[in-house]
């Protein structure tokens, strides 16, 4: 019996494997041309000025501490500033969905490097969290402290990444971004982009008839993280 269904929209065009070789080699210089983008913009990045901070007292798991001592004897650190809405049962679901990832760091110390967190909670309620999502960085609240408003991470604003460079006691200010800018710091974006079907998300240019929902709809909340990761995932 033949069938009457209307073909499906939603799936690439079926060609045979030299057309489809030769479309693969067309997208391949549009990949390596960002490729050498990138390359030259971490070359730029790598000769940005920086700016010599003040003196800052954060407060961690073991009390107050200065900025200079969250590196941990490296020179080099990465912050990220995680939202926060003191009293809150869930923070912000991109920050800790993001910062979920992060199970293994011990690589950055080859590199003379530290990636923490920094909260405007306060840190007994930071750490609780810590717990309850199962993330495994080391946090540091900034509640006391002008530090987070003073790199773009003010009480009651977004999120941002900030780099920092420590020569001795003094702390200078390297790299900020916040935004899409910290995609790629995440390994989730990357893969999903590589599917036929992406993001799926409305704003994404993709072809007519392909699935496409409300941005957000397919993150991991905050929930799900705690579910996944917790003491009890």
């Amino acid at each position: 019996m033949t069938s009457t269904a209307a073909p499906r929209t939603d799936l690439p065009a079926v060609v045979e494997p030299d057309d489809w070789r030769a479309a693969l080699d067309d997208l391949r210089v549009r990949e390596k041309a960002a490729t050498r983008e990138l390359d030259a913009i971490a070359a730029q990045r790598r000769r940005l000025p920086m700016v010599r901070l003040p003196e800052y007292t954060l407060v961690g798991a073991n009390g107050p501490v200065r900025l200079a001592d969250v590196f941990e004897g490296r020179s080099q650190l990465i912050t990220y500033h995680h939202m926060w809405n003191p009293g809150a049962e869930w923070q912000c679901g991109g920050c800790t969905g993001l910062t979920s990832q992060y199970t293994r760091l011990d690589f950055l110390d080859d590199y003379d490097a530290r990636f923490v967190i920094v909260t405007q909670g306060a840190i007994d309620e930071a750490l609780a969290y810590r717990e309850k999502v199962g993330n495994r960085m080391e946090w540091y609240s900034t509640a006391d402290s002008p530090f987070g408003a003073d790199v773009d991470a003010p009480p009651g604003g977004g999120f941002a990444v900030n780099v920092f460079l420590r020569d001795g006691d003094d702390v200078y200010r390297t790299w900020h971004t916040n935004g899409r800018g910290t995609e790629q710091l995440s390994h989730t974006f990357p893969l999903i982009d590589l599917l036929p079907w992406g993001r799926q998300e409305e704003w994404q240019d993709s072809p007519e008839g392909w699935p496409q929902r409300a941005a957000y709809d397919g993150w991991l909340d905050s929930p799900d993280i705690a579910r996944l990761y917790g003491p009890k995932g």
